[in-house]
């Protein structure tokens, strides 16, 4: 319990750290809203338009920065993220509220196949060496080293066009609203295969090799050779002893992957033009639209914390070595 509440007390003071580094970046950057809308509309806003869109975003206060970090410590403590400037007058809440789903749905169901994927191929190549599994390796890490964004962009080219049966940009069709029917359903799984096979491919063989290694290293421990001498079917031996055993990093890792899936891949996004919390951010640091980026920011934030704590947590549980009182 001590351990559990120091860590709890770590994360904590963390996350007010990350908050406050988050406050100071979108108020010390260069530029406001409104001198990005006088550059887009150059000589198309007069001079009592720039007064009238000052007071609109609330520009006029000037208060100092002590100031306004204690008033946006007063709205996250009334769940209020603020006003978008560039889509005034929705809430920032309502806009990640949109954009946030699709990037879930994206990054979180490559995520997982990536990890079974990659994870069950590493056993079998880790288990059975020098079977066909192995031949998988040198594509795995070339696959790797290549960028989302790279792969996204080949994908784009080969895979779409006139005829094409996928889409290459979009989270699903141009003017269909969601209305989560079988037809709108399909179109967007239709919208999801490029770029979530983008980062199932770029990020597979990290599992694969990560689990491999940890599958050799097993396999040459005493525990398994007795399962052997008990007589025991390969196939459990492998399952219930090697992997079970061999699993406990990429669970790790994979806990700490959950939390990059509200962040998402940018590049992915800005790639496919997808509508996710990637391409929502783009267009607020393009439109110095302090509010929204800084909600995106403690999102992602918080995400990645809670699940470090995760992590932190499964660690304790399935492997007692790692707990103090033991």
């Amino acid at each position: 319990m001590r351990r559990l509440l120091t860590r709890l007390g770590f994360y904590l003071f963390t996350a007010w750290a990350a908050i406050t580094i988050n406050f100071l970046i979108a108020h010390t950057l260069p530029g406001d809203p409104v001198s990005a809308l006088l550059a887009k509309y150059a000589g198309q806003i007069n001079s009592s338009a720039i007064a009238s869109l000052t007071a609109l975003f609330g520009l006029n206060k000037h208060q100092s920065l002590w100031g306004s970090y204690l008033s946006y410590w007063g709205q996250l403590a009334h769940g209020n993220l603020g006003i978008s400037f560039t889509q005034f007058p929705t809430p920032v809440s309502t806009l990640i509220g949109q954009y946030l789903p699709w990037t879930l749905f994206l990054v979180g169901t490559a995520t997982v196949l990536s990890f079974v994927i990659g994870t069950g191929l590493g056993v079998i190549s880790g288990w059975r060496r020098g079977a066909w599994t192995d031949g998988l390796l040198p594509a795995a890490s070339f696959l790797s080293s290549i960028p989302y964004f790279w792969l996204g962009l080949i994908a784009i080219t080969v895979f779409t066009g006139p005829g094409s049966w996928l889409p290459g940009s979009f989270s699903f069709s141009q003017g269909l609203t969601p209305v989560w029917t079988t037809s709108f359903v399909g179109d967007a799984l239709q919208h999801a295969i490029l770029p979530a096979a983008t980062i199932v491919v770029s990020t597979m063989s990290g599992w694969m090799l990560s689990m491999r290694n940890m599958m050799v290293t097993v396999t040459s421990e005493d525990y398994i050779t007795v399962a052997h001498a008990k007589g025991l079917s390969e196939r459990r031996v492998m399952l219930s002893y090697a992997a079970r055993n061999a699993l406990l990093p990429n669970i790790s890792g994979f806990a700490l992957s959950l939390g990059f899936i509200v962040s998402g891949t940018f590049l992915v996004e800005i790639v496919f033009n997808y509508q996710g919390v990637g391409l929502l951010l783009l267009q607020a640091i393009g439109a110095d639209d302090y509010p929204l980026m800084q909600g995106i920011f403690l999102v992602i934030t918080l995400a990645v914390l809670a699940a470090n704590f995760l992590a932190d947590l499964a660690y304790l549980i399935l492997d007692p070595r790692t707990r103090q009182e033991g």
